[in-house]
């Protein structure tokens, strides 16, 4: 006999917050949506960035997902045919989500631990904080010791992905994962970064200039 189907856990309150919670409230949740919100992702790369997650805890998290009308599955075309998970419009909504979290919880991040895993892209969102007003638009290179993540920026929408940009970036980024977490606890700007010689930047674009400008 099939197992029954997982039954949504609700707090049965008229709240705007508890309404959210109920949707993705559950462990792991936001952070299979921080992972997705590089873009679409097979289930053993989210498997492999989000340590420690069992395969049926991960499984279970990405069918209540996509009943909750956050992600879609498909498969890709020949010769990969495999299949990907992506975020809806509704999904990607959550990255302001995203973003206050990692804003609040800066603070935490003032020690690592021998044992805390670590992915670059995992800092696009603190990194995020100091990059709004510059007043340019474009895509940012981003060089950790950690490993590279790009981001744009500008014209009403941020998005991040992994690894090199798709196409030529307006400009490059090289800072450690301290200055990126300086940043994200407001305690750094990019301009002061440049200035004390903790961070690069390359490039001469609006972009780039509106970076060592602040």
């Amino acid at each position: 006999m099939p197992p029954a189907p997982r039954t949504r856990r609700s707090y049965d309150q008229y709240c705007a917050a508890a309404r959210a919670l109920d949707s993705v409230g559950d462990r792991w949740t936001l952070l299979i949506v921080r992972e997705l919100l590089v873009g679409p992702r097979r289930y053993t790369d989210l498997h492999a960035d989000l340590p420690g997650v069992s395969t049926d805890v991960l499984a279970s998290r990405l069918k209540d997902m996509e009943r909750e009308g956050l992600t879609t599955r498909r498969r890709l075309p020949p010769p990969s045919a495999a299949y990907v998970y992506e975020l809806t419009g509704r999904g990607r909504e959550l990255l302001p989500v995203l973003k206050a979290l990692a804003s609040w919880g800066a603070p935490a991040l003032e020690e690592r631990a021998p044992t805390d895993a670590v992915r670059a892209h995992w800092f696009a969102l603190p990194l995020l904080r100091g990059l709004v007003g510059l007043g340019a638009d474009g895509v940012i290179q981003v060089r950790l010791d950690e490993g590279e993540f790009h981001v744009r920026v500008g014209g009403g929408t941020e998005s991040y992905g992994d690894g090199p940009a798709p196409e030529a970036p307006d400009a490059l980024l090289t800072l450690d994962a301290e200055a990126c977490v300086a940043i994200g606890q407001g305690a750094l700007t990019v301009a002061e970064g440049v200035r004390t010689g903790r961070i690069e930047v390359s490039g001469e674009s609006v972009l780039a200039k509106a970076l060592r400008a602040g």
